[in-house]
């Protein structure tokens, strides 16, 4: 298996994980409403769960284009040292994100600079591909 691919399995456990803290949260400050029918509003918990969702939201919409990439490159052939750190860049900055988010650490400008910088990695990528 390429590095990249080793890459994007631990992107896609860390996607696959990151319901656990919303989840936590939402169980830890149960709503009125019947949950089943209807979840209650991310505003009728604290700030933290409401971040919890929207970090697990954030990474599947970079980890798609993160994923076609990837198996792009790899169904190319295309493994150099550019793709290996921006993929292992992409996971650790989503990493980051992911902590920074629910956290409350990684504030403006830092949390946009991260998933920019993921954006970034994505593109050093395709055009790795799109080079070759």
């Amino acid at each position: 298996m390429t590095p990249e691919l080793t890459w994007l399995t631990l992107t896609a456990i860390l996607a696959a994980s990151l319901w656990i803290p919303y989840i936590v949260g939402v169980n830890k400050y149960p709503a009125a409403t019947d949950a089943f029918a209807r979840p209650a509003p991310l505003s009728d918990f604290p700030a933290w769960v409401h971040r919890a969702h929207r970090a697990h939201l954030n990474l599947i919409e970079q980890a798609v284009p993160f994923a076609i990439v990837v198996i792009v490159a790899h169904l190319a052939g295309v493994s150099n040292t550019v793709t290996v750190w921006a993929a292992a860049a992409f996971f650790w900055l989503r990493l980051a994100h992911a902590a920074g988010m629910i956290t409350g650490v990684a504030r403006m400008p830092l949390r946009p600079l991260i998933f920019t910088a993921g954006w970034l990695c994505i593109l050093a990528i395709a055009a790795a591909v799109l080079i070759a």
